[in-house]
């Protein structure tokens, strides 16, 4: 369980630091991922943080701090804890809702802008679909890119039937674009994530109600 915590909180540390690229001013966002920020959010200040806390409460009632262990891992925790609260409360303040699904005309619902789904293909003819989203919910196993990425960039604005040069760190390559629409764009949920204070304290919680039982 420890480990779980451990790999989850340098996760959190980096995802508020801010892994890639900078954040850029507009803060576009789908509906879905702003609900997946605000869940994450919810759980953090009201779940995890709390559970935390209680422990580390618990461990500086134990004596010397200086060599308590669970102190001071919870300590640095609740800080973790902390930082990732702040960034997603600024992320969540400064989001720029855009629903792929909200009906379009002209232009709008045929060349590729924020929410948009495009197919394209690359010089070997091989073909790709991709979804452009906010920085906070990419997602490169539902092929789920931001719309500041490279390949981001290079599809904004493009319509089927142009061809677009994507600059990318691996060098140049020239893509057809086959189709742009509009539709859901499916978000992978938050989920509790293994090893979770909170969660720990739940099971702890029900197996007291079914030795009571």
């Amino acid at each position: 369980m420890l480990a779980d915590l451990l790999r989850y909180a340098k996760r959190v540390t980096r995802r508020s630091q801010g892994d890639g690229p900078a954040t850029p001013s507009n803060n576009y966002i789908t509906p879905g991922g702003l609900q997946r920020l605000k869940d994450e959010h919810r759980f953090l200040l009201t779940r995890e943080r709390p559970a935390v806390t209680e422990v580390v409460a618990w461990a500086a009632s134990n004596g010397d701090r200086s060599e308590n262990a669970d102190y001071q891992y919870g300590k640095r925790r609740l800080r973790q804890i902390d930082g990732r609260i702040r960034f997603l409360t600024k992320r969540i303040e400064s989001a720029e809702v855009v629903d792929p699904e909200t009906p379009r005309a002209g232009e709008a619902a045929t060349r590729a802008f924020f929410g948009a789904t495009v197919r394209y293909a690359n010089a070997a003819a091989t073909e790709r679909v991709v979804s452009i989203v906010g920085t906070d919910e990419v997602d490169l196993n539902r092929n789920h890119i931001s719309w500041v990425s490279p390949l981001g960039r290079a599809l904004m604005k493009s319509a089927a039937g142009d061809r677009v040069v994507l600059q990318a760190p691996g060098g140049t390559a020239y893509l057809t674009v086959l189709e742009v629409c509009y539709g859901r764009i499916s978000v992978e949920p938050f989920r509790e994530p293994p090893g979770a204070e909170a969660s720990a304290k739940g099971l702890a919680r029900g197996a007291n109600q079914s030795d009571e039982v």
